[in-house]
């Protein structure tokens, strides 16, 4: 699995239409959308999902309205229940000739919703838009398909992948009933070509994934990791991200992982919403070609999340989007979208240098 800085063919995302994932939201998470789509078009092609011909419409009127790039833009009328391509999509991985293949992981809702049918055929329908290859990744005891989801898993595209114990490992939404931690760590190497899996603990505050990491540490670098670190003891995200700095520390100074550099970045102020507390975090940044797209929420610390990662990044233009509507439907950028890597060119198919006559 190609690290997500690696130079993407394209984007997808799938247009929101769910109005009960943002309730007394909806009209302007449209807009909170098309911004995005704006800046991606900026580097790269944006395919996005519509569940039908009126989606496909109000679409395309926001699009124009923010003057994005209608060369970079691809509308399909593909039926989704919600919208977090992350979860729902396949993860795009490249074989041994350099060709995208697309490694469809069985979704269902997270172990925890009900309208989830939709969703689990949007890999079939990618295949059939791409022309790529798609693989069913399977389980050695039963047969079955294994249940994955990508927000959950994190990779600096060398062998090294980032997970929680709290998603694969405990008890509550389980994913897999029967599968480990030696499993889940042979599924990585088999199908993501992993060598060596970080186990970090738990995922953030109101993440109702049960712990993706995509909330709490991320890759910026083939040796560097960012993770988010809430030091307020009072505040519900302090145990769970200091133990996973520790992790991550811990890993950086083995012999199989080191030397990594891990770095901090915060979390933003806590985001409430009718009384629940939401998974605010500017670690669902999302690394496009030449971008950083990073969530932002009205608070102080989005400079320091801000400045901190384009520090790291100083390729790519880091540009923040306001996400205190969007994470009312409990995701942010990272969450709603999915890279398609390019193709890799071997170097016996790369062109020959031109020699000056």
């Amino acid at each position: 699995m190609p690290a997500e800085w690696e130079p993407h063919r394209a984007t997808w995302i799938a247009w929101p239409h769910h109005e009960p994932d943002w309730p007394g939201k909806m009209a302007a998470i449209p807009w909170v959308y098309t911004e995005i789509a704006r800046v991606l078009a900026q580097g790269e092609q944006v395919e996005i999902l519509c569940p039908n011909g009126d989606v496909v419409g109000r679409a395309r009127v926001a699009l124009e309205a923010h003057h994005v790039r209608r060369d970079r833009i691809a509308l399909h009328v593909v039926a989704t229940d919600r919208v977090w391509l992350r979860d729902s999509a396949p993860t795009a991985v490249l074989n041994g000739a350099g060709d995208v293949v697309l490694v469809d992981w069985a979704f269902n809702g997270w172990a925890k919703y009900a309208n989830w049918e939709q969703d689990a055929r949007v890999g079939p329908a990618m295949a059939r838009l791409t022309g790529l290859r798609r693989e069913e990744p399977r389980r050695g005891d039963t047969g079955g398909r294994i249940v994955l989801e990508g927000g959950g898993i994190e990779v600096n595209g060398e062998g090294l992948l980032l997970v929680t114990e709290q998603w694969l490992l405990g008890d509550a939404q389980v994913r897999n009933p029967g599968l480990g931690r030696s499993d889940y760590e042979r599924i990585f190497a088999e199908w993501l070509g992993v060598r060596r899996t970080i186990w970090l603990g738990e995922g953030c505050v109101g993440d109702d994934t049960h712990g993706h990491v995509d909330d709490v540490a991320r890759f910026v670098g083939p040796d560097t990791v960012v993770v988010a670190v809430e030091p307020d003891p009072r505040d519900d995200n302090h145990r769970a991200s200091i133990d996973n700095l520790r992790r991550l520390e811990a890993a950086s100074r083995s012999a199989e992982v080191g030397p990594l550099r891990v770095v901090t970045i915060p979390f933003p102020r806590p985001v409430v919403m009718n009384g629940e507390r939401l998974p605010a975090s500017y670690a669902n940044f999302y690394i496009a070609n030449g971008v950083v797209l990073v969530p932002t929420f009205n608070d102080p610390a989005d400079r320091v999340a801000l400045t901190t990662l384009a520090e790291l990044m100083p390729a790519h233009t880091v540009v923040g989007i306001h996400a205190v509507d969007l994470v009312w439907g409990l995701g942010t950028i990272h969450c709603l979208t999915q890279q398609e890597p390019q193709r890799a060119v071997r170097a016996e198919e790369a062109p020959a240098p031109s020699v000056a006559a």
